[in-house]
C-alpha cells in the first residue's frame, strides 16, 4: 500500500499509474520551463552566426559579365516597361509582372504559375536574383537575362515568339530609339521577305518552319536583338534586393552599440526562434548568408504535386542550361569563357537527382504556398515537413534527420521566420506600372 495523506494506492499496477503520471508531470514541467524562460545572452559564437545573416553583410551585387548592359539605368528603364508589357504575349493579355506580382513579392499566391496555360512549377520570387548563379527551381538558365527570355516563348506562359517580340520591341516608337542606344542599329526586322510575321524555333511545327525558312544569318539577327530584350529586362530585374527587416534591425542592435534593446524589437519567442534557426532546426545548413539562402541544390524529401510524376529537379535542369544557346558561353552572352566558371564546373552528379535551388527566406510568409510545385500550403506545415523528415520519393533526402522540434519550439521558429519581412529596397516607381 502506497500512503500519501488523502491518498491510498494499491501496489502494482496502481504504483506504474502513479509512476507514469509523475514522468507526465516531469516532462510538461520541463517543456514549461524552456517555453516559458527568459532567453539568455548571445554567446560569441552564435553572434559571427548572426552578423552572418545581417543584410549590412550583404555585398554589393557582381556585375553579370554576359550582360554588358546589366548595370544601364537606360536599360533598367526599358526593361522596366518590358516587364510590364503585355504585348509580348501572344494574346495581349500577360506580361513578366502577371506571375511576377509586386505586391505579392514577385510572387503569384498560386501552387502553379498559370497564363495562357498551368506552368509546370510554382512562380519564385525574382528579389535578390541578381546574386543567384541559377535561375528556376531547376537552375536551367544562369542568368537574368537568359531566364528572362524563356516565358515570353513557352506555350503555358506568355506563348510569344522571338520573331513578333523582336519586331515590336524595336520598331515601337518608345522602345526602339532606348534599343538602338542600348545595342547599336537595328536590322531591317519589317521585310517580311527575310523575317516572316511570327517565327521561333521547336515552339510548334508552324513557328518552326518558318524559322526554319529564315536564312541562317538572319536567325543570328534574330537570336541577338531577342538576347537583347532579356539583357534589358535582365538589368531591371537586378534592381530588385529587399531592404532591411526587423531581423536586421534586432541584428544591429545585438552587434553593434547604437542605443536600441534588442529585447524592444523581438518578442521572447522571436529570440528563442533565432536561437532554433541558429542551432537545433539546422537551418543555416542551407539558409545561410544575408539572403538566408546558399544557392544551392539539395533533395528534401518534399512530395510529388498530385498527379504528376516525381520531378527530376536538377539534374535535368544542369543539362539543359549547357545546351541552351543564351547561356554565359554561347555566342549571345558578353562574357569571355574564363568568366563562366559557374556553368563549366557546375555539379552534375547522381546526388542532385530530385534536388531543387534553396529559396531566400527573406518575405518567405508574403510567399506561400512554398515549394517547386506550391506542394506545401503554410509555413506551419512546411516547418513540421523539416522535422519529420521523410523518405525522398526519388533520389535521397539530405534532410534525412527528424529535427525533434517540440510543438512550441516550431511556433517559436515559425515566429522568427516572420520577422524577416521586407519592403524591396528601390523607389516604389520600379514597382508599377510605367506611365
Amino acid at each position: 500500500m502506497i500512503q500519501i495523506p488523502g491518498f491510498s494506492f494499491q501496489t502494482g499496477y496502481s504504483r506504474k499509474i502513479l509512476m507514469a503520471g509523475l514522468v507526465v508531470l516531469v516532462a510538461s514541467a520541463s517543456w514549461l520551463f524552456l517555453m516559458f524562460r527568459t532567453p539568455g545572452a548571445w554567446t560569441e559564437s552564435e553572434k559571427v552566426l548572426i552578423s552572418s545573416l545581417w543584410i549590412e553583410n550583404l555585398p554589393p551585387p557582381v556585375t553579370n559579365p554576359g550582360n554588358a548592359v546589366a548595370t544601364d539605368p537606360l536599360a533598367a528603364e526599358l526593361g522596366h516597361n518590358l516587364f510590364f508589357d503585355k504585348r509580348l504575349s501572344a494574346t495581349g493579355e500577360f506580361s513578366c509582372a502577371s506571375c511576377h506580382q509586386p505586391e505579392k513579392n514577385f510572387t503569384d499566391g498560386l501552387d502553379k504559375a498559370r497564363a495562357t496555360g498551368q506552368s509546370q512549377r510554382n512562380t519564385p520570387s525574382i528579389v535578390g536574383l541578381v546574386y543567384s548563379p541559377w535561375l528556376y527551381w531547376d537552375g536551367r538558365r544562369d542568368s537574368l537575362w537568359s531566364q528572362s527570355l524563356s516565358p515570353m516563348e513557352d506555350p503555358q506562359e506568355q506563348a510569344g515568339d522571338r520573331m513578333h517580340i523582336v519586331r515590336l520591341v524595336t520598331q515601337d516608337e518608345y522602345y526602339g530609339p532606348i534599343y538602338e542606344r542600348l545595342f547599336g542599329q537595328v536590322p531591317d526586322f519589317s521585310d517580311r521577305s527575310r523575317f516572316p510575321e511570327h517565327a521561333a524555333p521547336a515552339i510548334n511545327p508552324a513557328l518552326d518552319s518558318a524559322w526554319q525558312g529564315i536564312s541562317t544569318a538572319d536567325q543570328e539577327l534574330v537570336n541577338q536583338a531577342f538576347a537583347n530584350i532579356g539583357k534589358a529586362i535582365g538589368a531591371y530585374e537586378s534592381l530588385l534586393v529587399p531592404a532591411a527587416s526587423r531581423f536586421d534591425d534586432y541584428a544591429e542592435a545585438v552587434l553593434t552599440d547604437n542605443g536600441e534593446n534588442p529585447k524592444d524589437i523581438f518578442s521572447n519567442d522571436e529570440i528563442k526562434g533565432l536561437r532554433l534557426y541558429l542551432d537545433k532546426a539546422r537551418c543555416m545548413e542551407c539558409h545561410n548568408g544575408p539572403l538566408f539562402t546558399n544557392f544551392e541544390f539539395h533533395n528534401t524529401g518534399i512530395l510529388s504535386y498530385p498527379g504528376d510524376l516525381p520531378d527530376r529537379g536538377r539534374i535535368d535542369g544542369v543539362r539543359e542550361v549547357r545546351k541552351q544557346p543564351f547561356n554565359c558561353l554561347g555566342k549571345y552572352s558578353d562574357a569571355s569563357p574564363d568568366q563562366c566558371q559557374e556553368l563549366t564546373y557546375a555539379r552534375d552528379g547522381a546526388e542532385l537527382i530530385g534536388a531543387f535551388k534553396t529559396p531566400s527566406l527573406r518575405n518567405l510568409e508574403g510567399t506561400a504556398p512554398y515549394m517547386h510545385k506550391g506542394q506545401i500550403a503554410t509555413l506551419e506545415e512546411t516547418i513540421i515537413h523539416y522535422n519529420d523528415a521523410p523518405l525522398a520519393m526519388i533520389g535521397h533526402n539530405e534532410a534525412e534527420n527528424p529535427l525533434g522540434l517540440l510543438p512550441f519550439e516550431r511556433r517559436q521558429l515559425e515566429a522568427f521566420l516572420k520577422t524577416l519581412a521586407s519592403p524591396v529596397a528601390v523607389d516604389e516607381r520600379w514597382l508599377q506600372p510605367p506611365q
